[in-house]
């Protein structure tokens, strides 16, 4: 069966969905609805539909109040994870494309133009980009090269930045909610199977990686990541689905 698609019908009728999980994100996420909202013109140009929804995660700040004043769909989910926020968001979206964006992250028109691209070409069920800090710190470039690197020799999405088939997200059943961290590898292994049953592929961009905030970089001391690292490698799974471990997503520093 063929799965390239006529890109002159996609151009008529094609809506993506921009989801953003936000957990009192009032400080970043006006910028990155900004930037979201310019960046979609890398869609809006090829006369496509774009929807942007905003799921606030149980927040005490102003994060609901600011995403409807820039014009953003808002749902809620009252449990804290990433995981719930995303599908909560996937639920309320209507698209044919979904697109994950933090809402400490600043994507371009260049990057969603790259997308867009993959989209048209009928050949990926999903994909994620690399990533750039907007400041740097002791041992930041290196750790950040190691994740791009494994990005994608191993063709894993990073969380800050997924888009999938509307289609292929449900199939799946959305992001696994054991999860409290590494969800989105988990998310690019499932989505990569029914892509290969399909003839798609999985694709990590390179040309215009997303820029998100190296606020953990203030936030956290370096022996407090160093001690997640080194629990998650000596029990993956364990730590990944235990909250308490996974505090740094969690304790609501901003």
């Amino acid at each position: 069966m063929n799965n390239v698609l006529n890109p002159s019908i996609l151009a008529s009728s094609m809506k993506i969905s921009i989801i953003v999980p936000a957990y009192n994100e009032e400080k970043l996420l006006p910028q990155t609805l900004a930037s979201i909202r310019s960046a979609s013109l890398g869609f809006t140009t090829l006369g496509w539909e774009v929807q942007w929804i905003v799921c606030d995660n149980n927040s005490s700040d102003r994060t609901a109040e600011l995403a409807r004043e820039h014009g953003a769909c808002v749902v809620f989910e009252p449990v804290n994870q990433i995981a719930r926020a995303r599908n909560a968001g996937a639920a309320a979206a209507d698209g044919d494309w979904l697109v994950f964006v933090d809402a400490d992250s600043s994507p371009t028109q260049r990057l969603f133009e790259s997308v867009a691209q993959q989209i048209e070409n009928g050949r990926v069920i999903g994909g994620g980009s690399t990533v750039r800090l907007d400041r740097h710190a002791f041992g930041s470039r290196f750790w950040l090269g190691c994740w791009n690197l494994l990005s994608r020799l191993r063709r894993w999405a990073a969380g800050s930045f997924i888009f999938c088939e509307a289609k292929a997200f449900r199939e799946i059943g959305g992001f696994d909610q054991k999860f409290y961290a590494s969800e989105e590898v988990d998310f690019s292994n499932r989505l990569k199977r029914v892509g290969k049953s399909r003839g798609l592929g999985f694709v990590i961009l390179t040309e215009h990686p997303l820029l998100t905030s190296a606020r953990k970089l203030d936030l956290y001391r370096s022996s407090e990541v160093i001690r997640f690292l080194f629990r998650a490698l000596r029990q993956p799974r364990a730590t990944v689905q235990d909250p308490k471990a996974c505090y740094i997503w969690y304790d609501g520093r901003r």
